[in-house]
């Protein structure tokens, strides 16, 4: 059995074949079959193969494998689902941005969606990966940030959920999301969601077998207007089950001036509605928070990095605080 890399080679072993059997006979004879089986077609899991056969009326049957197969969303040249910022960072904190972008994949199109809707907030959380990496790089933290669209599908709910991948997002309906058979939302969940929260606990499991501590910040901005209605916050801190570390946030945030700051608004944190926090700070134990500032606060530069520096120095007080507290007790 040979193997071949991709699609184009999975068409052209078929014409070579059809030529090859052509040729000295009577009747042409073409494969009248094509079965293809799946053994394994995780993105950038290595020895990951799809199988593939050509059963011909003669009773020939050629067999090859592809390997590292995409099910036809990503392709090789498209960009990744991850990106990691400063991997070596020393800081406890570890930034994490589940809507920083709104790529689409090339096999979905804007997936129905006009070019002006995607650039607006249902798409991704406008302005934070740039605020999130200037704060990587002034406290030396790492950032793991998700690439795609939160149309495509949202790395923060749970696969399976009804607002996993959206057939209408604010009052946007989603064409290119109905209708989905199960291996469609799979390859989604394969792609881009698995990929993205695999290195987060990657390195949250690294961390931790060095003993090393751990502060999970999972950065998000909101939208001023939400179905025609106003939201007066300019940040949100976020929590769950356990407040320990927004309460301090809280407090300290409260103290700069002329702030409106939201306690678990303008959303709040619960398992129905989020992954990233209880998946990977509830259930780990880990110090935690979620972030949320206002959109119109952060789309141009002046305001990203004036957040930035703002969030840099709240969350070095803030791990001071809660460090200290927990080494008393």
């Amino acid at each position: 059995m040979r193997c071949f890399p991709n699609a184009t080679a999975c068409l052209y072993l078929y014409v070579v074949t059809c030529l090859i059997l052509m040729i000295g006979t009577d009747r042409p004879r073409c494969p009248s079959m094509i079965r293809i089986k799946h053994d394994m077609c995780h993105r950038g899991v290595p020895g990951s193969t799809t199988g593939l056969s050509f059963a011909v009326d003669g009773g020939i049957e050629v067999q090859f494998a592809t390997h590292e197969a995409r099910d036809g969303l990503l392709e090789p040249d498209e960009p990744e689902p991850v990106t990691v910022r400063n991997e070596t960072g020393e800081s406890p904190f570890l930034l994490v941005v589940d809507h920083a972008g709104n790529l689409f994949p090339r096999a979905l199109g804007r997936l129905g969606v006009p070019a002006d809707e995607c650039r607006r907030h249902i798409a991704w959380d406008i302005g934070i990966a740039e605020v999130t990496r200037l704060i990587g790089v002034a406290i030396d933290a790492t950032v793991i940030q998700q690439n795609y669209s939160r149309l495509v599908i949202d790395c923060n709910r749970p696969p399976g959920s009804p607002t996993s991948i959206p057939e209408v997002s604010e009052l946007t309906a989603i064409p290119g999301n109905v209708g989905l058979s199960d291996s469609q939302r799979a390859a989604r969940e394969r792609e881009i969601f698995w990929p993205y929260h695999r290195r987060m606990a990657n390195e949250l499991d690294r961390r931790r077998d060095s003993g090393r501590r751990t502060i999970l910040i999972a950065m998000h901005s909101f939208t001023p207007v939400f179905k025609g209605t106003a939201r007066p916050w300019h940040i949100g801190s976020l929590y769950g089950r356990d407040p320990r570390l927004s309460q301090v946030f809280l407090t300290l945030l409260r103290r700069e001036a002329g702030l409106v700051v939201g306690d678990n608004e303008p959303y709040a944190v619960t398992d129905s509605s989020d992954f990233t926090i209880p998946v990977h700070g509830e259930q780990r134990g880990l110090l935690h928070l979620g972030v949320e500032i206002r959109q119109d606060l952060v789309a141009e530069e002046a305001g990203q990095r004036d957040w930035a520096n703002r969030l840099a120095r709240v969350l070095r007080s803030a791990s001071e605080v809660i460090l200290a507290d927990s080494c008393g007790g």
